[in-house]
């Protein structure tokens, strides 16, 4: 499972950058950004063949732009057991929602077949505000925390304290997004998703040990995870 994102870099003509230390991005205001939280099974390569195939071509005609991915290295709060994180990218939301929309029309059994390829596929959409360029140093030690309220204000008022935390003790953000869509069957709404790079893994776990997620009431739920 743990070769999973680059087999799939590697399908999607990312090969290339699955080899860079830093892995660069870079979206357009009114451009879509993919987050996928994804695993798979263990036969995986005969059905995403087929699924590379049918469902590709489709999502291309929709603009759909592949980017590179990382596999979870290690999952440090919540339990979703995910292995790939992976970013997508689309010209725009009516493209987006557009594939969403008519891809089952078009290929009747494409959600069998994710549902036969995938355990777990969790999808969230951003459309982009405003132009935006970020990258991502695997040599770092980078983790993925997804925020989910139990109140607005709450998280509010716990987002910026905790914000303000994590740039005192070191750490940098790489990103950050809100607002997320998902489609039916695919729900990963977080209402934050950010990426913090640490400089070492030692770093962040005394961030952590001093400021930990789990005293927040305001949190209703947090995932969490490292990605190389």
């Amino acid at each position: 499972m743990r070769t999973i994102i680059f087999v799939w870099a590697v399908l999607l003509f990312t090969n290339v950058h699955a080899q860079e230390t830093i892995k660069k991005f870079e979206f357009k205001k009114g451009e879509v950004l993919d987050i996928l939280v994804l695993s798979t099974v263990e036969n995986y390569k005969e059905l995403f063949e087929n699924y590379k195939k049918t469902a590709f071509p489709i999502a291309f005609e929709y603009t759909y732009q592949p980017q590179p991915g990382f596999r979870i290295e290690k999952l440090t709060l919540g339990n979703n057991k995910a292995d790939n994180f992976i970013f997508g990218k689309w010209s725009n939301k009516e493209k987006r929602e557009g594939f969403i929309s008519n891809i089952a029309k078009r290929l009747p059994d494409f959600h069998q077949q994710r549902r036969g390829l995938f355990t777990y596929f969790g999808l969230a959409y951003y459309e982009m505000s405003k132009d935006i360029k970020f990258s991502i140093n695997i040599k770092k030690y980078n983790v993925v925390t997804s925020f989910w309220q139990r109140d607005s204000k709450s998280l509010e008022a716990f987002y910026k304290n905790w914000h303000k935390l994590v740039i005192a003790s070191g750490g940098r953000f790489i990103l950050q997004l809100e607002d997320a869509t998902s489609p039916l069957g695919y729900v990963y709404d977080p209402d934050i998703l950010c990426i913090v790079e640490w400089e070492t893994a030692a770093d962040f776990e005394t961030f952590e040990k001093r400021n930990p997620l789990s005293k927040y009431t305001s949190l209703k739920d947090v995932h969490q995870f490292t990605i190389d």
